[in-house]
């Protein structure tokens, strides 16, 4: 997983690279060719599209590592030119403190080039929902809305991306001779009886840092007490933690770990098809899947561009560029031209999937007394 210093290097370097390219052309962003409005879309769209263009960027801050969304960049700015999209690769948690720290800064209407966010796009449902929930979204009918699941979609606000399954990673050299268990309580027995010989070589998130890890945590403990005997037992085990699913995938790829528990699947899956000799199982009890949740803020210096960049986000050509990236992630959509769908995911891992709604439910999980006794229970289960 790359670290902030050498995201903040990408971010530098794609920027200028837009900047380069715009300059190269010599011409202004209206000069170039009018992008034609989508098919099915309704006929003022037009104004949308010429409104971004005026517009001139959409600035995104998101959780999304740039290489896995690069090939849905380039896709956009080719659709609409002269519209450029500055992508801000954030941690979960910086990202939303940065937002509002940006935000209570505003005290009239930003102008046109003002350094803010106009989309945010989150692996960390519950504060998105809870951003949305205290007004900071701007309401949006999109033109895609009919093609997601009526779960995905909160009063046309927030707005479920993805089709991502929290499941459990293990390296297959570790488990020649020994059965992997597909369920919480299997895998809590059988982190039991190798604790010794397993100490430190089994990773989760660090829910204190990782706003997506903390989320998956607080819903599986919602599902009943099995989770908490299980964290018990990742405590026996000395437990890693981390707050990067790539870096916990891959280093149980190399077999420096043995297995990993709640890591989001895309990652693991892509990693699989590539040749890794790691496996994957979804607990057929009932497995997470989550999703990344984008929503136009209320207060976009760009709006126009806002609203271009999530409808091309949600469409089936912006679903399937997704489907295509180097983590491969699975789409929310159904009718797109890619493998990896959600009816494919569920073909594949099985039919005991259980989408967290985009919605009120995640609300919860923020209320500061109810994390705080969540994080103190947290730490005393990993003490074993």
């Amino acid at each position: 997983m790359p670290t902030d210093s050498c995201r903040a290097t990408r971010r530098q370097l794609m920027l200028a690279g837009g900047a380069l390219a715009v300059g190269s052309l010599g011409l202004p962003a209206l000069a170039q060719p009018t992008p034609r409005v989508p098919a099915g879309y309704p006929g003022d769209y037009a104004d949308v599209i010429a409104g971004a263009r005026r517009e001139g960027s959409v600035t995104v801050y998101a959780s999304t590592d740039l290489e896995v969304v690069q090939p849905l960049i380039d896709g956009f700015e080719a659709r609409y030119p002269g519209v450029q999209v500055r992508y801000q690769d954030l941690n979960t948690l910086e990202l939303h403190e940065r937002f509002l720290a940006e935000t209570a800064q505003i005290t009239a209407p930003p102008a046109r080039d003002a350094a803010l966010a106009d989309v945010l796009w989150s692996t960390a449902m519950d504060l998105q929902i809870k951003l949305v929930n205290d007004g900071y979204a701007l309401r949006y009918q999109s033109p895609e809305r009919s093609g997601l699941p009526s779960w995905a979609v909160w009063r046309d606000e927030a707005w479920g991306t993805t089709f991502e399954p929290a499941v459990i990673v293990y390296n297959r050299k570790h488990f020649a001779s020994t059965h992997m268990p597909g369920s919480r309580s299997g895998l809590a027995r059988l982190l039991q009886e190798r604790a010794p010989q397993w100490r430190g070589k089994v990773v989760t998130y660090d829910v204190e840092r990782s706003g997506v890890g903390y989320l998956l945590a607080q819903q599986d403990a919602r599902m009943g007490s099995e989770f908490w005997y299980l964290a018990q037992a990742l405590g026996r085990a000395g437990v890693r933690l981390s707050a990067s699913t790539a870096d916990m995938v891959e280093r149980i790829a190399s077999g420096e770990l043995v297995l990993g528990y709640n890591l989001l699947g895309s990652y693991a899956l892509s990693l699989m098809e590539r040749g890794a000799d790691i496996g994957v199982i979804a607990p057929r009890d009932y497995t997470l899947v989550m999703s990344r949740v984008a929503f136009i803020a209320r207060h976009a210096p760009r709006p126009n561009a806002a609203r271009l960049w999530l409808d091309y986000l949600l469409s089936r050509d912006g679903q399937s560029l997704l489907g295509q990236s180097t983590s491969q992630l699975y789409t929310i959509r159904t009718d797109t031209d890619s493998a990896h769908t959600a009816n494919a995911l569920a073909e594949r891992l099985g039919y005991a999937l259980k989408p967290i709604s985009v919605g009120p439910g995640l609300l919860a999980a923020q209320d500061a007394l109810r994390k705080k006794a969540f994080l103190a229970r947290w730490r005393q289960a990993l003490k074993g």
